[in-house]
């Protein structure tokens, strides 16, 4: 290989940062908490289905927040703080939203990287991930609720990558939303591994697809995405 085709050649990796909902936990528990939050400001029934319409709606978009999405439809505008809060505290993942293959992935990714966990979360989230053996692999944190950043805010990924002592070029983010988490990376200059379930939208289009460096479906094709990223595997 000549010269100038390394110097072309992408940067190792090193740091592999993840989001919580998406890639290790169902997203499903935090729209179950949204809707019943939604219900109880609304003080009346709200029929489950218009709610996941309204749901998909705003995730096939990939641009703005959920929650001001649902309030504006159900409520208020003025209630989005209320419903946020009030969403959060009925939030917590329980054992049976991991998905089946993270820790396996996990165990798999520690043995060649360092990683860390980038998520729009209460600190309450680390309990969860201490029960559920995620924790044990994980080398650095960026919960946005101790960091005080949210992504796409470049800060909280500029926060791990400082704690890793890692540049964003030895750097890839995998997570579900092209808005905070895709997009978020890009402005930092990280590479991207969207994970398409959760809050990413029910029928990506190829724009969307093509906003990424990698596309995955499940956390155990993450692996060898990686590796293909690095240009080390055929």
């Amino acid at each position: 290989m000549t010269s100038e085709a390394n110097s072309h050649r992408p940067a190792p990796t090193e740091l592999v940062l993840l989001d919580v909902g998406g890639p290790i936990y169902d997203d499903a528990v935090y729209r179950d908490a949204l809707l019943r939050a939604t219900r109880e400001l609304a003080e009346t029934e709200i029929d489950r289905e218009t709610f996941q319409r309204v749901y998909d709606g705003q995730r096939q978009r990939q641009a703005g927040s959920l929650r001001t999405a649902v309030a504006e439809h159900f409520l208020t505008p003025g209630d989005r703080r209320g419903l946020s809060d009030l969403a959060e505290s009925y939030w917590e993942y329980p054992p049976s939203a991991l998905y089946p293959e993270v820790v396996p992935t996990l165990r798999t990714l520690a043995g060649r990287y360092r990683l860390a966990v980038v998520a729009n979360q209460r600190e309450l989230v680390v309990k969860a991930l201490r029960r559920d053996g995620i924790a044990e692999h994980i080398d650095v944190w960026a919960i946005s609720e101790t960091v005080g950043a949210e992504k796409p805010d470049p800060a909280i990924f500029r926060y791990a990558l400082d704690r890793a002592g890692v540049p964003a070029e030895r750097a890839v983010h995998v997570g579900n939303r092209l808005d905070t988490d895709v997009r978020g990376a890009k402005r930092v200059g990280l590479r991207s591994v969207w994970i398409t379930r959760g809050e990413a939208p029910p029928e990506p289009t190829e724009a969307q697809l093509a906003e990424p460096d990698a596309v995955i479906r499940s956390l155990d094709e993450l692996p060898a995405v990686l590796e293909r990223l690095e240009g080390t595997a055929s």
